[in-house]
This record gives structure tokens, sequence and C-alpha cells, in this order.
């Protein structure tokens, strides 16, 4: 393919995803495929001979799409948004074809500083304390990584470094192993898997603090953990923080648990991953007040700031602490604007070596919606999930399991688990819409969250009356079926 026909095509390939993404909601949200379903359908090797782009364009249709879950359909509630829009989806072409590998100021230096300066941008319209951002000659600062999990990890990694070399300077007879073998992290018994996984690759133990009725950790619950494990000679180290849980959109006390960290000499990160967003506008702000205490945060713009995957943001106080973890400098990858402080090496501030160009992403998304045009938007998903909340409330056959603060409504018929496993079962075998569950305590819990960037309130009448027509149905057999039994 030449540069001629890479102009053709690449508008028909623009046309074809516009067409994909206005007629999404044309397409069933769920694919009828089984697994496997796509190994018969394709050859058993790479062609010997170059085929035309029509034969793979052709195929698309034929072969992709059938095995598609379309997360941008309005009928999708399940997991959290995964954020797109016209103007990062063209930024991604741009990263695409300038195609850097930008490791280091000198491997792109327009790489590595609009990202340092999109991150302050990004800090500034959650109105983060200046300690967290680059500026001119700041401590801290902002870098993208790949997603929250990652985030996570690079901080767990990062306080046990930091808990390592501390307690080694107290303490020059215990070996690193010895003191590896006594650090424990803490999360909320809410919080998501991936914190658990951080600590496993980060091979120290990890405890979960329980959470309260609200499905939130407060102070006394840490500091009751905090105070076994020491008296046990264990050495606490590491607490992440969730605003915005998973299961249920649930808040930790950032306020009671910051400064127990803090006391304690206890790393927090805060990981916001889907709720972080929501603090561009002033109404939610307050759910964030306690960063000051923390020494890391997290949030994802590719969950609800309309750029697309991969895109999350991380900052961190003291950037010396993530350097100092992960720095190694061999020959290849120094240059003799290193020492600058203002073009940090972002190689230095993650897991792999190699990044993507992705803070064109957001430059292009933030100028194009402006913070209001995201505000605009965060605020109508949070309608939808308070009208989705409201038609609940009305049958009384159906309960809401936790607070709606966000775009997550979570709900479930009065009754066993066995019942709403049903209803959930049926609704997603009927493929008009697509949900997930979770549980809350004991209970198995339906979990409704708003996600397309093209959602409206039909869309959510719609998935009720769906729901309840289900509901209707499943509860005319069930008791005759339960009977039975």
């Amino acid at each position: 393919m030449d540069a001629a026909e890479f102009r053709k095509r690449g508008k028909e390939m623009v046309d074809y995803v516009a067409d994909y993404l206005e007629k999404i909601e044309k397409r069933q949200v769920f694919p009828d495929v089984e697994p496997g379903y796509l190994r018969p359908l394709i050859a058993d090797c790479a062609p010997q001979d170059p085929e035309s782009f029509e034969d793979v364009f052709k195929d698309i249709e034929k072969i992709i799409m059938p095995g598609v879950t379309h997360w941008h359909s309005p009928y999708f509630f399940a997991y959290f948004p995964a954020g797109s829009s016209f103007p990062a989806l063209l930024a991604d072409m741009l990263c695409g074809g300038i195609g850097c590998v930008g490791f280091s100021w000198a491997a792109s230096p327009a790489c590595t500083e609009l990202e340092t300066v999109m991150l302050d941008w990004l800090g500034k319209m959650v109105n983060l304390p200046e300690e967290f951002l680059a500026g001119k000659d700041g401590q801290g600062g902002g870098v993208i990584q790949g997603s929250a999990s990652e985030a996570t990890l690079i901080a767990l990694l990062a306080a046990r470094t930091k808990t390592i070399r501390q307690v080694q300077s107290e303490k020059p007879e215990l070996t690193e192993a010895e003191i590896m073998g006594r650090l424990v992290a803490y999360a909320s018994d809410q919080a998501h898997s991936s914190v658990e996984r951080a600590a496993l690759i980060g091979a120290v133990k990890i405890k979960s603090v329980p959470s309260d009725e609200t499905f939130s950790v407060c102070g006394s619950a840490l500091k009751k953990v905090l105070d076994e494990d020491k008296a046990a000679g264990l050495i606490p180290f590491f607490f992440c923080a969730t605003l915005g849980t998973t299961p249920c959109c649930s808040f930790d006390k950032l306020l009671e648990l910051g400064p127990i960290c803090n006391k304690e000499n206890i790393w927090m990160h805060i990981d916001a991953a889907y709720a972080g967003s929501a603090f561009i506008c002033p109404e939610f702000r307050h759910l964030l007040n306690g960063v000051e205490f923390a020494d890391s945060f997290n949030f994802n713009p590719h969950k609800w700031l309309l750029v697309n995957f991969d895109c999350s943001a991380m900052w961190v106080k003291k950037r010396s602490d993530l350097i100092g973890a992960f720095k190694l400098e061999p020959l290849y990858l120094q240059h003799h604007h290193q020492e600058s402080g203002n073009f940090i090496i972002k190689c230095h501030w993650q897991i792999p070596l190699g990044r993507r160009f992705r803070s064109l992403k957001l430059w292009f998304v933030l100028r194009m919606y402006g913070v209001k045009g995201l505000q605009e938007h965060i605020r109508k998903h949070i309608r939808l999930s308070h009208q989705f909340e409201h038609l609940v409330l009305q049958d009384e056959r159906f309960e809401i399991c936790a607070e709606v603060v966000l775009g997550l409504v979570c709900f479930r018929l009065k009754g066993s688990n066995e019942l709403n496993e049903a209803l959930l079962k049926n609704i997603n075998d009927a493929k008009k819409i697509h949900l997930v569950p979770c549980h809350l305590r004991e209970k198995f819990v339906l979990r409704f969250a708003i996600c397309s960037r093209t959602v409206e309130s039909t869309h959510i009448k719609f998935a009720w009356q769906h729901i309840s027509q289900l509901a209707t149905d499943l509860l005319k057999t069930w008791g005759q079926n339960h009977h039975q039994q």
C-alpha cells in the first residue's frame, strides 16, 4: 500500500468507523457466538502472497463484527464506560502515524513535554493540590499509565522500595529479604482485584480492611488492622484507598484514613479509576477531599472523559520516590538534556520502557470539548442514573442496594440470589441490553452503569421496561417451578 492508496483507504475506513458509531444502536449489543467461533472462519496460516485491501475489508463485517461486544451502544450498561469520541479517535490516528516510542525526552521531545503539561491541565481540572503538579519546578507531576491496575502496581513498588531503604537505614542488621517478608499492604474488602494482584506481583502480603454498612473503609477499621499487625512485628507500608468502588461506587473516607497513613508513614495511593472524572464538576469535588494526605492518585480519562483506551492518569507528590524505584540508565538511553528538571524521563515512571504518544488524545479532547463540555457529559450520565434509580424505586418488587452517587445503580428483585441470577441470565440472553452483576455482602446484585456517549433518556426507559417485563415473566413461572422442586 503506497501513500496514494493509503489516502483512499483511510477515507473509506473513517467513513466505516463513523457509520459504525452512528448506527451502532441497530446492532445487537452482545454477540451471538460461541467460544472458538472465529478459528474456522479464517485460514490456518498467514497467506504467502499479499491480499487486497478489499478482501481484508470485506472480512470485517463477516468475521470480526459478529464477535464484537458493542461497548459504545446506548444499550450497553455493563462494567463502567469506555471513553470514546471523534477527536480522540483522530488523535489516536495521528499517534499511530507519528509512531514514536517516547521513552526519553530525546526519543521524542513533544511526546514527553505534552504529557507533562496535559497532566497538569487535568490535575488543575480536578483541583489537585499544587504538590501533585509538575509546574515549572515542582517536585510532583503526572504520567499516563496504561490502566489503573498499572498505576496501583507502580505505586506499590515505589512504596516498597522506599520502605525497604528506610528500614535498612534504621536497622542495618536486617536483610532486604527479612524486611520483604514483614511488609504488608492494605485495601478495602471492596477494592478492585487488581490491588491484590499488585501485591502478588510485588511479592508482599496484602490484607483486606473491612468496609462499613455504606461499603466504605473508615479510619477506625484501618487503625485496628494496623495495630494488630504492628504488634505481630509486621511492617505496614501501603494503603490503597478507593473512590468509586467497582461493585457499587462507594467511597473510602479519605479525611479519616489520610492522617493515619501519614502518621504511620504508610504510602497512601488513591484509586479513583471511574469516579475521578466526575471531580471536574465542582459539585462532586468534595468526594476527593483528603487527597492532600495521599502520596499518589490515579483515575482513568479512558473511562468517563471521552478519551479512548488506554489513558490512565497518575500523579505523585514526590516524583523522586517513583524514579528512585525504577531508574536504570544504560548509555544508549542517556542524552545531553537529561538533567533538565522539566523534561522528566517517563520510562522511569512506568513498567514498560516504550510508550505511545497518548497525550495527543487528551490534548485534542480537552481542547475540542472544553471543561464545560466534559462537565456536561458527566452531569448528563449522572442525571440518567438517577432517572433509572427513580424508575426502580417506583416498582415495589425491586430494591436499590447502594447509594446512587454517580452513574451506577445497584439494584435487585427482592428475593433470593437464585431469583436475581435467573433475571440477569434472562436479560443477557435476550441481548437487548447488556448488564453485569456484583456481590454486595451476601447479595447477588445487578449493576446498571450509564456508559455510552450517545445514551439518552429514551434508552433508559427502554431498558427499564425491558427489565420490568422480564421480571414479570420470571416471577410468574418462578413460584410454580420452585414449589415443584
